[in-house]
């Protein structure tokens, strides 16, 4: 009796430490919830996003409340809260941010149409894929020449997962600028929020953006490719713990974008989580060659 007693409590004490965090992100000026926003607690590995209707929810340890929470989405300002005032509330309110792009000028003239990093199915090895928060993957591509240049189209190659049942994954293409500093992405070159839905049969899912007219800078551009932590996107997957040697559950989110080694160094890759870039390198074992997500830009030249 002592024994199924003290179960019990200690049952009662594991609950009582686990929270539901859970809520809706709203637009601070017409009040409508915001898809897709990305939320990182800052220096853990824990994350979600909101679903269609705005709305996130994720079990924590109770402790996570004294964390600050960094909430991001494209075309709004990215904010950092404290995880308790966004639990008391149930809701938060993302403000836009607003600054003009260069207005861009397209000559009925345009030339012939160049493909940078081509890729072949063949070439596809391994993968990038996401667990316990979300991540932008961004692929540098370099302007070479003086010659004006417009991004026409891009695709993006994906490796199928065998652990992952659903028929198809969603994820969020971002286009940067480059920072002439730091040489990291800066700012979003199109401000519409470009949701893909990949069918996991097919091997690569392509973006028209002939009409677009994003004229590629002088600095070059970055690819980013975005995870949505939804539900739809979820699949679990048993590991090894390194420290215990047990096996666990782990949770993780489609898709698995496809990765290819090329000897091109221009090509340059980074990572965005938990508020900041970071700088991503993988190299072959013969050291020439980088490890680079498996996207193709298609551009036009004037």
């Amino acid at each position: 009796m002592k024994y199924l007693l003290f179960s019990l409590l200690l049952v009662c004490q594991l609950q009582a430490q686990e929270v539901l965090f859970d809520g809706h992100v709203y637009d601070h000026t017409t009040k409508k919830p915001i898809p897709y926003v990305n939320l990182s607690f800052l220096n853990t590995l824990k994350g979600t996003s909101t679903d269609d209707e705005g709305h996130f929810f994720m079990d924590l340890p109770k402790a996570y409340l004294e964390k600050q929470v960094h909430i991001s989405s494209l075309g709004y300002k990215d904010t950092i809260v404290r995880a308790q005032q966004i639990f008391d509330l149930k809701r938060f309110e993302m403000v836009e941010e607003s600054f003009e792009l260069d207005e861009v000028v397209v000559s009925e003239a345009l030339g012939n149409s160049d493909v940078l990093n081509p890729i072949g199915s063949n070439q596809l090895k391994s993968g990038f894929s996401s667990s316990s928060t979300p991540w932008i993957l961004a692929l540098y591509f370099p302007n070479i020449g003086a010659q004006k240049k417009y991004i026409e189209k891009v695709t993006v190659f994906l490796n199928k997962n065998e652990k992952f049942q659903r028929g198809s994954a969603k994820f969020r293409i971002r286009i940067y600028d480059v920072d002439e500093h730091t040489k990291k992405p800066k700012r979003d070159l199109i401000r519409k929020s470009i949701v893909l839905e990949h069918d996991v049969e097919e091997a690569f899912v392509s973006l028209d953006l002939s009409a677009s007219n994003i004229e590629i800078p002088q600095s070059g551009v970055y690819i980013g490719l975005e995870w949505l932590f939804l539900a739809s996107n979820w699949y679990t997957q048993l590991k090894t713990n390194p420290i215990t040697n047990k096996n666990e559950i782990e949770d993780r989110f489609a898709p698995t974008f496809g990765g290819v080694y090329t000897p091109n160094q221009n090509f340059k890759v980074m990572i965005y989580g938990m508020g900041e870039w970071t700088d991503f390198k993988v190299r072959s074992r013969n050291n020439q060659d980088n490890f680079v997500p498996a996207i193709t830009l298609k551009i036009k030249k004037e």
